[in-house]
């Protein structure tokens, strides 16, 4: 007659003990090793498999280890562990530790029946970590099946990057160049959005009618939406191209949106623009009653903070300190932005040569504007940003300006002046609401007809004379600043209006900055993943000579490059090299390397501009110490609305062409006829400033309390550990296992071993995950701090299949007395130490949880272990037991002296003989921490009745004593008696 095990029960099969899993059957078990992974889940058939009841057996008193045995083995454990039983199902399965402030989108999500946020944290802080949590975890509850990411097409491969390697999600690209291939693969009748349960689709791709139809009829139930602020549109937008798109794409989230069961996540760092209707209908996305509830109204307030979460990089950049209400420091973290900003104008002027060539190109764009006003409207504005692109690519550089003086203007196929509008306006548009940054660095052109492109070819033909530093000013000065920065060691990008610039620097500055100086141009010619790889490439280069103090990188770009891409930790000062027209663009080009995981705190950052150019003086004049202002007065940085920057740059090219470029006396302020409008502007900014800064406290997030987030940080730590854990148990395992360390002991953190001296049980480990040839040469193997690692590499992560090997290695051998070779892990330690006045006992003991977990699709029952240390001083008959930071103190202790061996044998004996004594004490603790972990599901949900309702945490008994570990005073305190000493 076969017996029936309960779930979470110990049976011994195929010679080792396993877990029985709620999914068994009377006549099947499915069974996990104990000790194991998900992946190692097996089926076994008691009809024709001898199963049994198995116990635990207790360690054995001649198999003793030193100091250290009781750290490494409960590392080894806690590193197996997938599944914790905390309320977080996904913490323990990820390659990432979260920042504290980090939890309190995934709080706020938890505390929802179907998961609608508005994330709008600063730029740096780390969005797409928040989204991934989330992610991860309705995931992993069952609560969502598939996830779609919207996102910029530049921003998809990182995207996937991101998903991949830090929460194991391995999402497939839908982009304009892989959806061909997609759709081979897909059979008759079927979306390739049912097909692919993980995508990162291109927001510009999807828009497109056919395949935006598809997608809503076979929409996931888990959406996230990047720069969620280029979806919307005010509702007194134009009809321009930029708007037109921002329409297409609210038109296909509000139709995602309208399903109430769909989990939704909108990120962007700028919710608002300046716009309030533009907010409303985003706001709108996450539930339809916030589009016009009363925001002046605690109760409206209120109402928003459950969806809405925003923060400034001061609101985290110390987190969990009594400041927050926390009654001490213990948990407080300090997250390393970087403190500050060097920055610095720095002014160039014009060779005589460049200069009479502007002069002339001023002159001729004068002319032509006079000339196109007498003719009619469209050929005004024809006019006007032809003139426009002349002058933006003029004081860019001779090869931007060659360039644009022969190519023909786009705004000249117009037919009329509306149209002339839209096909112009992207030369001056330097926004934050762009519709795409691809393509906007395309050098634009100038010509509108054949009598005005004679002419401008002949200036054509000058201004490519002109290349080189020696009549090239300002790139003359770019050298001497990029020498400057690279002499400080930091690592330069330089930021460029056009494609022709920047492969003009690339080419120019090659072979000047030192021989140790490594250079590489990233543009829109290259596409998005190709950009990528050349940074890669870049840092790699670099990288190889690190031993040369003297080796730098400089990153010449164009702004397909300022959103979105993290360059924080290749790069650490910027430079621009060509203006922007709008401050919002500097913010955005900065933004990729002041962010967090910048190694440096200061970054530094260069603005050049031409003081006799007649444009970017006034730019800077008016537009720019107008923004510096504001943010030294609010502490905030203000996005510059769009119709400002575009107003004072009329202006200022209006100025250009009545004054010429050395202009009048008089400030751009000062003239009669821009006062009014100056006036307009200055007062619509301020008035944004006021309301962004008013918005900071209005709906600063206050739904999640900080004791909430440090109550679960608390828990999860004590449940899995730390990133320095991970990388202190690999350093010591590896050593005590005979590999060859080799520690820089520098600040990255990283480290090589050679595993051609560790046992052969490891190597084969290693080999199945690294590679065998790597493991048979004998070669080093990184280990890096850094979860992005390439073949051959391992992350210092705890999921990390390297890590995992590491760790399952030392737990095997731990509870394998006849394991050959090293075992740095043992179950048992007799220790004579100054850390403790009289015996004391450290147990080891592995919980196990039989849990029901209530979920949107149904109940869901679930197995979760956990490790927990237990101590006690004294006699097991007459323990008195230690709270949890006192036990885990013990793992610090050292050996003062030397233990005889048989009194080592004798005192653990003894432990060992008491263990029974203590089962009363071990069943009481699991029965506790049971109601601690149901109290916690229920904390985190406390908002979703639904959720809670039907849960059940079951400790399963009896507990396993993995390690017993017996701590000697040096010198026995009089008070000890000698049966207890």
């Amino acid at each position: 007659m076969s017996l029936t095990y309960t779930a979470g029960s110990l049976v011994a099969a195929r010679g080792r003990e396993w877990v029985v899993l709620p999914e068994s059957a009377s006549d099947m078990l499915v069974l996990r090793p104990l000790g194991g992974s998900e992946d190692d889940i097996a089926a076994v058939f008691p009809a024709f498999e001898d199963v049994r009841p198995a116990e635990f057996a207790a360690p054995s008193p001649t198999d003793l280890g030193d100091q250290r045995a009781a750290g490494l083995l409960r590392t080894a454990l806690r590193i197996g562990f997938r599944s914790g039983a905390g309320p977080f199902r996904s913490l323990a399965s990820i390659a990432v530790e979260p920042r504290a402030y980090q939890l309190v989108p995934l709080l706020m999500a938890l505390r929802q029946r179907t998961v609608r946020l508005l994330v709008s944290d600063d730029v740096g802080i780390g969005k797409t970590v928040e989204a991934g949590l989330i992610a991860k975890e309705l995931l992993a509850q069952g609560e969502a099946t598939r996830l779609a990411v919207l996102c910029s097409p530049a921003l998809a491969e990182q995207w996937q990057g991101e998903l991949r390697e830090k929460f194991g999600i391995d999402a497939e690209l839908v982009l304009a160049s892989t959806v061909t291939r997609l759709e081979r693969g897909l059979e008759l009748g079927q979306s390739l959005f049912d097909k692919h349960p993980y995508t990162i689709i291109s927001t510009d791709f999807i828009k497109s009618t056919r395949h935006r139809e598809d997608f809503v009829r076979n929409c996931p139930d888990l959406v996230i939406v990047d720069e969620a602020h280029s979806c919307v549109a005010a509702d007194d937008a134009g009809q321009g191209t930029a708007s037109s798109s921002n329409q297409l794409r609210y038109e296909l989230l509000r139709r995602v949106s309208a399903d109430a069961d769909r989990h939704l996540l909108l990120l962007t760092a700028t919710p608002h623009s300046g716009k309030e209707s533009a907010f409303r209908n985003l706001l709108g996305l996450v539930r339809p009653e916030l589009a016009t509830v009363n925001l002046e109204t605690p109760a409206g307030r209120a109402k928003l903070a459950e969806y809405f979460v925003a923060r400034k990089r001061a609101d985290v950049r110390t987190y969990l300190t009594k400041e927050d209400g926390l009654s001490d420091d213990s948990l407080a973290e300090r997250t390393a932005f970087p403190s500050d900003r060097w920055t610095k104008d720095e002014p160039y002027k014009l060779s005589p040569a460049y200069r009479a060539l502007l002069d002339d190109a001023i002159a001729y764009a004068r002319d032509r504007v006079q000339a196109a006003g007498e003719q009619g409207r469209r050929e005004a504005r024809v006019a006007w940003w032809s003139v426009i692109a002349l002058l933006r690519s003029m004081v860019s550089s001779p090869a931007a300006a060659a360039q644009t003086l022969k190519t023909r203007s786009e705004s000249a196929a117009a037919r009329t002046a509306q149209e002339a509008d839209v096909l112009g306006a992207p030369v001056a548009a330097d926004s934050a609401e762009n519709d795409r940054l691809e393509g906007m660095d395309v050098a634009p052109g100038a010509a509108e007809s054949e009598e005005a492109g004679a002419r401008l070819l002949k200036l054509s033909q000058r201004a490519a004379e002109l290349v080189g530093p020696a009549e090239d000013a300002k790139l003359k000065a770019l050298t001497k600043h990029l020498k400057s920065l690279i002499a400080e060691g930091y690592h330069p990008i330089v930021f460029c209006r056009y494609i022709p610039t920047a492969e003009y620097l690339a080419t120019q500055l090659e072979g000047k900055l030192g021989k140790k100086t490594k250079i590489a141009a990233v543009t829109g010619t290259l596409s998005p993943q190709q950009r990528l790889e050349r940074i890669e490439q870049l840092a790699t280069e670099s990288a190889e000579e690190a031993g040369d103090p003297a080796v730098r990188r400089v990153l010449i770009a164009t702004d397909c490059l300022s959103e979105g891409v993290n360059l924080q930790h290749h790069f650490d000062a910027v430079v621009h090299y060509d203006l922007a027209w709008n401050p919002t663009r500097h913010d955005q080009r900065e933004g990729r390397v002041d962010r967090y995981g910048q190694k440096r705190d200061q970054v530094r950052v260069i603005t050049m501009f031409g003081e006799d150019n007649g444009i970017d003086g006034k730019v800077l004049e008016v537009l720019f110490a107008k923004h510096r202002q504001i943010k030294k007065d609010l502490g905030i940085s203000v996005s510059v609305p769009d119709e400002t920057a575009s107003g004072v740059t009329d202006a200022v090219v209006e100025w250009l062409l009545l004054h010429g470029r050395q202009g009048s006396q008089e400030s751009l302020f000062e003239l009669d006829s821009h006062q009014e409008s100056f006036e307009r502007i200055e007062r619509e900014w301020s008035s944004a400033a006021e309301r962004e800064k008013t918005s900071q406290s209005k709906y600063a997030q206050r739904s999640i309390h900080p004791e909430e987030v440090a109550r679960e940080v608390a828990a999860v730590r004590a449940a899995l550990g730390g990133a320095d854990e991970v990388r202190d148990f690999a350093l010591e395992a590896l050593r005590e296992l005979d590999a060859l360390v080799r520690d820089p002991r520098d600040e990255s953190g990283d480290f090589t071993a050679q595993a051609g001296g560790a046992p052969a049980g490891l190597r084969d480990a290693l080999a199945a995950t690294l590679g065998g040839r790597l493991i048979e040469e004998d070669r080093e193997i990184p280990f890096r701090t850094t979860p992005a690692v390439g073949r051959g590499e391992a992350a210092l992560v705890r999921t990390d299949p390297a890590i995992g090997a590491i760790a399952s290695y030392v737990l095997d051998s731990a509870l394998d007395a006849n394991t050959p070779g090293p075992r740095p892990a043992r179950r048992c330690g007799v220790v004579t130490t100054d850390a403790v006045t009289i015996r004391t006992t450290l147990l080891l003991v592995r919980y196990r949880f039989h849990l029901t977990l209530p979920s949107r699709a149904g109940e869901r029952q679930l197995v979760a272990e956990d490790a927990r240390l237990l101590a006690y001083e004294g006699m097991p008959s007459r323990a008195r037991w230690l709270d949890d930071d006192a036990a885990a103190a013990l793992l610090a202790a050292r050996a003062s002296a030397n233990t005889h061996e048989q009194l080592a044998r004798n005192q653990i004996g003894r432990a060992l003989d008491g263990l029974p004594d203590l089962a009363g004490h071990l069943t009481e603790y699991g029965t506790s921490l049971a109601a601690e972990l149901d109290a916690s599901h229920r904390r985190v949900r406390k908002a979703n009745e639904e959720i809670v309702r039907g849960l059940k945490v079951v400790p399963q008994e009896p507990a396993d004593v993995l390690g017993v570990y017996v701590y000697l005073p040096q010198q026995p305190a009089s008070t000890v008696s000698g049966a207890e000493a």
